[in-house]
């Protein structure tokens, strides 16, 4: 079954597999070699990963929101 996200393994960012940012880094050469991928975003959170602020700005905000909670 294939993923429905991608992630970067060293920044530990996910997000939409169109994500434009994401696309951009690959096109320059890099990303690729640390490409991970995700079933879905419970997967990608419970891996420690948190939303793209690009193509998943709602998940980010709450994301970001919850990390200054506590």
């Amino acid at each position: 079954m294939p993923g429905t996200l991608g992630g970067h393994r060293r920044a530990r960012i996910y997000g939409r597999l169109d994500c434009r940012a994401a696309r951009q880094s690959i096109a320059r050469g890099g990303y690729v070699r640390h490409r991970v991928f995700f079933l879905n975003e419970a997967d990608a959170r419970a891996a420690g990963y948190r939303p793209c602020a690009v193509c998943m700005p709602q998940a980010y905000a709450a994301w970001k929101r919850s990390m200054h909670s506590g």
